[in-house]
């Protein structure tokens, strides 16, 4: 019997923060295999829409107010195996900072042209082409 998802756990919602021609990109404490810098992002807690655990774990995490814009897409992440969402979203209001000192250890607002540095092995398709439409426009 094959499943697309044979893993029981809940799916990660990830926020893509575009503000100033810049995305927010986290780095984790604890690195999930090749993954080091990503997205805010974390479990979609029972009951709770993708989009609005997107938004819950950018506050925990960044200290940032966001809104959730639009779902970008869904996938299940090549390196992990974990079903993920990312949503876009606009920055409402805070200063970004390491709010959730347990999980990452740092944070960076990522220029179109760097974003390879932090991610080399690519980022998931309809994320790359909302920051290339977000970015670079």
């Amino acid at each position: 019997m094959t499943q697309e998802n044979t893993d029981e756990r809940p799916g990660i919602a990830a926020a893509i923060v575009v503000n100033e021609g810049r995305v927010l990109m986290v780095r984790r404490r604890v690195s999930e295999g090749q993954l080091s810098w990503q997205f805010p992002a974390g479990e979609i807690e029972p009951g709770e829409a993708r989009e609005d655990a997107a938004v819950r774990e950018t506050q925990e995490e960044t200290g940032l107010t966001v809104a959730a814009v639009k779902l970008l897409g869904e996938r299940i992440h090549p390196k992990t195996g974990r079903l993920m969402s990312y949503t876009a979203c606009e920055l409402v209001g805070g200063t970004a900072h390491v709010a959730d000192t347990d999980e990452l250890a740092e944070l960076s607002w990522v220029a179109h042209g760097e974003i390879s540095q932090y991610v080399p092995y690519g980022l998931f398709e309809p994320v790359q082409d909302y920051l290339n439409t977000a970015l670079l426009s």
